[in-house]
């Protein structure tokens, strides 16, 4: 069963981002009974908010690993009451939680606990010198070892590692950067080597976006259960918390971050943070919290120069086992010039033609591949990002200007906003004037539309499929 479950984790990954899916999914006990998956959840926290956010999804994979309906249902049950703990078989009861009539009668509720250590499991032995089969791990994606560090990152990457140190100095880092550019790489990085350093049995991460931090600050005043929310955050031993900036404008979330911060702070606990933005840009914002995300190392990630773009390719190229020739690599790492997202999929369209081809990878293939990615400018201007925005979205340059609040006009507009952040060099205050908008409209605007492409929804697909068409449309090879 835990092999099914492990399929059907991985095919989450292209529902939800994979803090989001791993944040919630990874606590989760799964157990087959007749044709139904049923997942057990710690508490019921995390239980309504899988049955109600993501049930549609997971019931989704389910049936696709297993090759047939597969109904799942979310029971909550006591710790003592969860299958493979202490021995004590499931009741066969319903989908109903036994943890529901409690919900809905605070009176009857009980006195917080501390959150199972189930809910982010860690590679390391639990108290009671467990065998090692007994303790779910979990699955950092990224290691330093596998960061190719240049003059664009090198500050970031260094600050990283000092952050893992045993006398970092700072408890907080804060970074910096565009979409696609390794804030994620460097943070989960941290959490690798802390979680496989620390001298506790079994240290307390929560790595989750600013988003989900609001989502389950809200599930959790709505069921009268603020006191366990406080509990699971401000008593971890690392907090990485992504996308900062979603917490712009968000007073009542601001101020439960800040006193989550000031908590680990005393407790001595390391914090990450990473944003598109860098703490100067964020406006609605409140000071002591600002002054907290910046109390610490801050660092911004640039786009990687051309000796850094041929090292990525080299590095990963050996790691898909495509063998580059070097007039390959010095073509590509010369013309592929936006982030490392960009490159891992040159790379691997063309490996793909390689394969289909059933022959080495040869120059012809990479300017065919190329001229799906590359500009025969240096860069979009403005000027084109309207004119290929408006072609896109079948507008005139006027609605981009106006006030008026059409949806496909704001994410017209939205569209524009990310593409000048992140094709130009002009400040957010610039792009705002452009389109007769304030300071803030312009990082709204950004973070929706990210926000929306890694929800992986159907307007999220089609928003990041058409940010690609225009970014093609504006390039070709030679």
């Amino acid at each position: 069963m835990q092999q099914k479950w492990s399929e059907i984790l991985s095919i989450l990954d292209d529902f939800f981002v994979l803090g989001r899916r791993k944040a919630w999914l990874a606590s989760l006990k799964p157990v087959q009974e007749g044709d139904d998956l049923i997942l057990y959840a710690p508490d019921a926290f995390v239980g309504d908010f899988v049955r109600t956010q993501m049930l549609d999804a997971v019931t989704k994979a389910a049936c696709s690993v297993f090759g047939r309906e597969c109904p799942v249902r979310v029971r909550v049950l006591p710790r003592k009451d969860v299958p493979g703990s202490a021995g004590v078989a499931p009741p066969p009861s319903p989908d109903a939680a036994p943890t529901s009539s409690v919900a809905s009668n605070p009176a009857s509720r009980p006195t917080p606990r501390p959150l199972s250590s189930l809910q982010l499991s860690l590679p390391m032995l639990m108290p009671g010198n467990q065998a090692p089969e007994t303790v779910h791990t979990h699955n950092w994606r990224y290691a330093f070892d596998d960061f190719v560090v240049g003059p664009c990152n090198e500050l970031a990457y260094a600050a990283a590692r000092s952050i893992c140190g045993d006398s970092p100095g700072t408890e907080i880092l804060y970074l910096a950067s565009t979409p696609g550019l390794g804030k994620t790489h460097l943070m989960q990085a941290v959490g690798r080597v802390l979680t496989e350093r620390c001298n506790r049995s079994l240290p307390k991460v929560e790595y989750l976006t600013a988003e989900e931090f609001v989502s389950r600050l809200w599930l959790a005043i709505k069921g009268n259960d603020t006191e366990r929310f406080k509990a699971r955050y401000r008593e971890a031993d690392l907090l990485l918390l992504e996308d900062v900036h979603f917490l712009q404008g968000k007073g009542a979330m601001q101020g439960e971050l800040l006193a989550t911060l000031k908590a680990l702070h005393d407790r001595g606990s390391r914090v990450v943070c990473t944003s598109s933005f860098q703490p100067r840009e964020l406006r609605d914002m409140d000071e002591q919290l600002f002054s907290r995300l910046t109390a610490g190392l801050l660092s911004v990630i640039d786009r990687p120069d051309e000796e850094t773009r041929r090292r990525i390719f080299r590095r990963k190229a050996a790691l898909h086992q495509v063998l580059l020739p070097a007039e390959v690599e010095e073509v590509l790492a010369r013309h592929i010039n936006a982030d490392v997202r960009q490159i891992e999929s040159c790379l691997r369209n063309l490996a793909l033609k390689a394969r289909l081809h059933n022959t080495a990878v040869t120059l012809q293939m990479a300017w065919e591949v190329i001229r799906n990615y590359v500009s025969k400018a240096p860069s979009l201007d403005m000027s084109l990002i309207i004119d290929l925005v408006c072609k896109s979205y079948g507008l005139v340059p006027e609605y981009l200007f106006s006030s008026r609040r059409k949806q496909e006009f704001v994410f017209a507009r939205n569209t524009a906003f990310y593409l000048a952040r992140k094709h130009t060099d002009l400040s957010l205050e610039s792009i705002g004037r452009r389109f007769n908008r304030r300071h803030t409209t312009v990082i709204k605007g950004i973070t929706s539309l990210e926000r929306e492409m890694s929800r992986q929804t159907p307007l999220g697909r089609r928003i990041a499929a058409t940010i690609a068409l225009i970014e093609r449309n504006g390039a070709g090879a030679p």
